[in-house]
Parts: C-alpha cells; structure tokens; sequence
C-alpha cells in the first residue's frame, strides 16, 4: 500500500515524500536553527528552513543523477522518495553491463561533488561574515560529505553499487558481485552500530550515536534485501516450468455439441475451469466458454466445440524447459493470470497460474506465504504486494 505522498515529476519521474521525511525536516530546521541564532531569532530559523529544503534538494539532485543516467540507458525509473535517510530512486532494472551499473552508481556522487564546486563558486560572490554566505558554505560542505559518505564500498550506497560494478567486471558474476557488496554493506551495517553505541557511552551526545546505529540498521536491512533478491533472481532462473506446473485442466473431446459442453458445466458448477480439447489423439486448442455467446442458442445442439477452439499456437505458451523467469515475463507482457505449458512433442503438458508460482517459490525459499494466500492469488490473478515478481524477473534474464 503506497503510504507517501506525490508531490510532483520531474523529466517524468513522480516525485514521492514518505511522511517520516517530515521527522528529519523537523531535525535539520532545528539543528540549524539554533546554529544561526546568531543572526537573531526570525532570520536564524527563517535560515534554518531554507538550508533544511535546500539540503533535501540536494539530494533530490543526487537521485535524479542516478535516475537520468540509468534513464539514458533505457532503464525506466519508477519513483524518486525522500525518506527519513535521505532519497531512493527506483529504477526498475540493472544494467546491462558493469561499466554501465558503474555510470549508474557514480552520477549520484558526482552531481554532489558538482553541487559542492558550485556552492563555493557562488559563495566567492556572496557579502563576506553574511547568513547567506554561511548557508550557501554549510550546503556545499554538506554536499561533499553526502558524496564521500555515499561512496562507503558497501550496499545500499553508491560505493557499494560502485564496488558491485567493478566485481562483477572481475568475475563475470553479476548475482556473486551483489551477495560480495551487500556482505560488504551488512559488516559495515553492524559497524556503525556498535560505532554508535560506543558513541553513546564515551561521550553525552546521545542523539548523534543513535543516529550513526539507525543509520547501521538502515544498511544491515537493505543490504540484506539485496541478498534475498538476488537469492530469489537465481531462483527464478534455475527453475524450469515443467517443475512449477500442475495439471489442473480438463481435457474434452472437441466433437462434443455445445448444447453437451454448457449442461456439462453447469452440472460441474465451475466456471474457473480451464478446457483444452482434443480429437483424434490430438490437441486442438482452448475452449474459452465465454465464446459460446458467439453462436446462436438454437445452434447449440448440432454446433461442436470446434467452432469456438482457441488454437495452441494463439494463446501464450511456454515450453517446459523455459525458465521461470521467462515464464513470468510472458505472463506479464501477455496480461494473463495462467499461462499453458508444452511438451517437446508440441501437447499439452500443464498450466502454471501466478499461485502455481508463488507458492512453489514459498515451498523452495520458506516465504511466509499461507495456503489462502495462495488461493487468493489463483483466483485474482495478482501477486502478493511487495513480491514484484515482473520486475524481478525482467532484471534477473537482462
């Protein structure tokens, strides 16, 4: 459920705010705030708010970086959100290469270090000892530090991104250079942790000890993210549909009248059945009931299933040596919830549906999927909200 809140787009990005973001406004205002009281009460917090939005700006500008450089390679960006942490951008595939995921990883950095050469250019010009040189001076100086922290060599950051890029160029491997990143970004993750704590413990600044730890929860939960993705990528890709699919289909004979067919179905009282017919050992096709309205009532009886078949050849197939990747992108991008699986001889060897997928996925990873889960599923056609399983699969095959 999409809990932030659209704010607008950018070079057709929506641009998202969490409501924690709200949090860490409130920080930033107050944290510079009270370092410009100097300045007195209205203009120190009047400063406060403008460096707060021109900070989150700031990283607006890093993840647009990151999304116009993937957008450049024909990557689709789905969202930009600025969160309690910062920014995400969503881009909804990698890469095709390790030189391209680096042109990715680095353009956030880089537009920070821009900002940063920026920002000081323009203070040259501003009045000396004023607010808005100090501003403009703290700004720059908070760009470069967002670079520098950015580029750690572990995941969720860009280093560790950066650090992915060069692995995967080393091993050939792109799914052993995300588990090495995000290994990296998890002992990192604990670090700033246990940095954190001690933080804590020497000195009386609490809050700056339990931000560096929150800061090492984020990492540890994303970069484990990375692996259970990429965990659930290399499933998808090992896995053969002949494995995933049932055979929960009848099989008619294609002579049988129409008039025959619907008393049949009525008499079975399943309209959520699927029907191949078939004659003379043979199959012919789909029965789609819903084609019958096509005929004429007083035709039913000596009008046979052949007249409303559905060849094999024009409803989407797949062979049962295809990977489930490809399954599920075929399901995707021809909008069907089922999908029919062939034999090498050109038959009927099976049916996979979205819950055939999931819960074979749920048997081989221990997903905490439950059995009505899965019916749910079969009988929406949809599946489970933060299992995008399209997405996952277009990335893991390119």
């Amino acid at each position: 459920m999409q809990t932030s809140w659209k704010i607008g787009s950018l070079f057709g990005i929506p641009l998202y705010l969490d409501p924690l973001w709200f949090v860490i406004f409130a920080v930033v205002t107050l944290n510079f705030g009270f370092a410009y009281q100097n300045w007195g009460s209205v203009l120190g917090w009047s400063a406060g708010v403008v460096m707060a939005l021109l900070l989150f700006g700031s990283v607006l500008l890093h993840e647009l970086g990151h999304s116009l450089a993937a957008q450049s390679q024909g990557i689709k960006v789905n969202s930009i959100t600025l969160f309690l942490f910062g920014g995400i951008a969503a881009i909804e595939e990698e890469s095709k290469t390790p030189a391209k995921a680096f042109q990715v990883a680095i353009a956030g950095p880089l537009v920070s270090v821009g900002i940063f050469f920026l920002l000081n250019l323009v203070k040259n010009f501003l009045p000396e000892q004023t607010i808005s040189q100090v501003v403009i001076h703290d700004l720059a100086r908070i760009n470069l530090v967002l670079a520098l922290f950015n580029l750690i060599p572990g995941l969720p950051l860009d280093g560790g991104q950066v650090l992915k890029a060069a692995l995967w160029q080393a091993t050939g491997d792109r799914f052993a250079a995300v588990r090495g990143a995000a290994r990296i970004g998890q002992i990192l993750g604990y670090g700033a942790i246990a940095l954190g704590l001690l933080v804590d413990y020497l000195t009386s600044d609490f809050g700056t000890g339990l931000w560096i730890a929150l800061l090492g929860w984020f990492g540890i939960r994303n970069a484990t993210n990375y692996l259970r993705v990429t965990t659930l990528q290399q499933t998808l890709l090992r896995i053969n549909a002949g494995e995933v699919m049932t055979r929960n289909f009848r099989v008619i004979d294609a002579h049988q009248s129409l008039r025959d067919f619907t008393d049949m179905m009525l008499l079975a009282n399943n309209h959520q059945e699927i029907y191949f017919a078939e004659a003379d050992g043979r199959y012919r096709g789909l029965v789609q009931p819903e084609q019958i309205r096509r005929i004429e009532r007083s035709a039913w009886e000596t009008t046979t299933l052949e007249a409303i078949i559905t060849p094999l050849l024009e409803i989407p197939s797949v062979e049962e040596s295809a990977r489930l990747a490809d399954v599920i992108i075929k399901l995707a991008e021809a909008e069907v919830s089922w999908i029919t699986v062939l034999s090498p001889a050109g038959a009927v060897a099976g049916i996979i549906d979205k819950g055939d997928i999931v819960s074979h996925l749920a048997e081989k990873l221990k997903l905490r999927i439950s059995k009505e889960d899965i019916q749910r599923i079969k009988a929406e056609g949809n599946y489970p909200p933060g299992l995008q399983l399209d997405l996952l699969a277009k990335s893991a095959v390119n």
